[in-house]
């Protein structure tokens, strides 16, 4: 067998490589991609970082990806799926190609509720099926939800409806459905009265978390919309959520983050598990890039 190059590339996208007159975001990004090489290098891994689209780049001389801020394959969906399915025939994936591959479709939440994980109340339309939101408030008794795509991020096409707006939403909502699954949701009023808690979980074991707020006027936490991020101290209650969550996964990950609010019945759910790239605060805690790496064996 040929001698690999590198034990593990650390993937980011085009964007991040080599910035120039990199802003505070920019360098939150260096700072957590070079925490997770630091730490694969201490453990005497070879190790690189390259765009997961570098097309000079041969990905059967490296042992393993490892999948950090690729943060632009939305954008490049189709182009992504191809990448994924060739290079996943070339080297080890962190986390593995199957997990990344369940993980892009919410509909991932009914495996892990059909698992005894705990999830918002959830309705899925799936592509092509005649249906229409007066009809559906109606068959489920809502007067207000989350209407999102089954494959999105960063709030793509997320919309809070109400009786008040519903005959504004139908056009958007019949055209979506003709195009991809979607899912809704009862709006849950704990994002707002208290927030979203993003519990890190390398190897199976909790590390560190952050509390998720949307801003004044909006349910949308991601800090795009001007959510804000704060330093949180988790219960043991919420910790073993979490954990139970990831442990309901097959394969289980090296890395994930369990999103979780209180439900409108009061009970923990996990709104969101990110097993792809999801951004993982290692700057808030450091160590925990260490914990990742020592869950990472090539042998």
């Amino acid at each position: 067998m040929t001698e690999k190059l590198f034990d593990i590339v650390v993937l980011t996208d085009d964007r991040y490589v080599t910035p120039q007159n990199p802003d505070w975001y920019v360098q939150n990004i260096l700072q957590e991609d070079g925490l997770v090489l630091d730490s694969l290098k201490a453990k005497g891994y070879r190790v690189t970082r390259k765009s997961w689209s570098d097309p000079d780049f041969d990905w059967s001389s490296t042992k393993a990806v490892i999948f950090r801020t690729t943060w632009d394959y939305f954008d490049r969906y189709e182009e992504w799926k191809g990448w994924l399915e060739k290079v996943s025939q070339m080297t080890k994936m962190i986390n593995p190609y199957e997990l990344i591959q369940w993980n892009m479709d919410k509909h991932y939440l009914a495996d892990l509720q059909k698992k005894g994980i705990n999830i918002p109340e959830t309705h899925y339309v799936e592509i092509g099926v005649v249906t229409n939101l007066a009809a559906l408030f109606a068959q489920k008794e809502w007067t207000e939800c989350i209407l999102k795509p089954c494959i999105s991020g960063a709030a793509r096409h997320t919309y809070r409806i109400d009786l008040s707006n519903i005959h504004e939403h139908e056009p958007i909502f019949q055209k979506l459905i003709q195009d991809e699954a979607m899912m809704l949701q009862p709006f849950q009023k704990n994002v707002i009265a208290k927030g979203e808690i993003s519990l890190m979980v390398m190897g199976g074991q909790f590390t560190h978390a952050v509390l998720k707020i949307a801003k004044p006027g909006d349910f949308r936490v991601q800090d795009d919309f001007g959510g804000t991020v704060h330093e949180y101290t988790p219960t043991s209650e919420e910790i073993a959520f979490a954990e139970k969550a990831v442990a309901a996964c097959s394969p289980h990950p090296h890395y994930a983050r369990v999103d979780i609010i209180r439900d409108n019945d009061d009970q923990l759910a996990v709104i969101e598990m990110e097993m792809i790239e999801p951004e993982l605060w290692f700057r808030l805690k450091p160590e925990a890039a260490e914990v990742l790496a020592e869950s990472i064996d090539l042998v």
